[in-house]
């Protein structure tokens, strides 16, 4: 045993001797030269399409349709979860119970995951190439758990959020190293014998306005 501690402990101080070695002895620059704008085709197009192949259901709207959009979208469900920054005009004709979370205390986590209720938000910035939505906990996006318990997410993105590709979404938000949801499609896992089951780790349902 001795021995064997011997001979480890000096493979050991080889192996990192040697990685010692190789590190470079000035500073190292790494190249941020990321690709940026551009991108195929009309965003939102892309953007559509990729979030469709995610199984996600998306309507386009005006400005002005956004309200009764909404509330369609959310005439199945008898209440919808609110971030404390959404807009009213969001809900200006929905009909159910709004629950406007911190109002004046954060809903508890029984309350997200009642049967029938569903969650609106905006959504930070879009990733058009990957059809990826990023929250930034923004005040109309809320907590995380909002968007993490509820079945059924509706996110609202206007069309001037919309990014061509990762890096220059990255470049958009506020402050990047505030904690992010990437939502691409509902939630989705394919962990058991690689067979797709939804519902699992979030919202089943995922209902995407592109307003125009």
């Amino acid at each position: 045993m001795d021995n064997f501690m011997v001979t480890g402990g000096g493979a050991r101080a080889e192996i990192l001797a040697r990685v010692r070695g190789a590190r470079p002895a000035g500073e190292v620059t790494v190249p941020r030269g990321y690709r940026t704008g551009g991108g195929d085709g009309d965003l939102v197009e892309v953007l559509v399409d990729r979030l469709v192949d995610y199984k996600a259901n998306v309507r386009r709207c005006a400005a002005d349709e956004l309200g009764a959009t909404v509330a369609e979208l959310l005439s199945g469900d008898s209440a919808v979860v609110v971030p404390a920054g959404a807009p009213q005009a969001w809900l200006s004709a929905y009909q159910g119970k709004i629950l406007r979370d911190g109002e004046p205390r954060p809903l508890a986590v029984a309350e997200l995951d009642a049967p029938g209720v569903a969650v609106l938000t905006g959504c930070a910035v879009a990733i058009a190439q990957t059809g990826t939505l990023i929250l930034d906990a923004g005040p109309d996006q809320g907590r995380r758990a909002l968007t993490l318990v509820p079945d059924h997410h509706v996110c609202v993105v206007h069309s001037g959020q919309i990014a061509a590709g990762v890096p220059e979404a990255l470049g958009r938000l506020a402050d990047p190293t505030r904690p992010l949801t990437l939502v691409s499609g509902p939630s989705a896992t394919s962990d058991i014998e690689l067979n797709r089951v939804e519902g699992v780790h979030g919202p089943r349902r995922l209902d995407v306005i592109v307003v125009l």
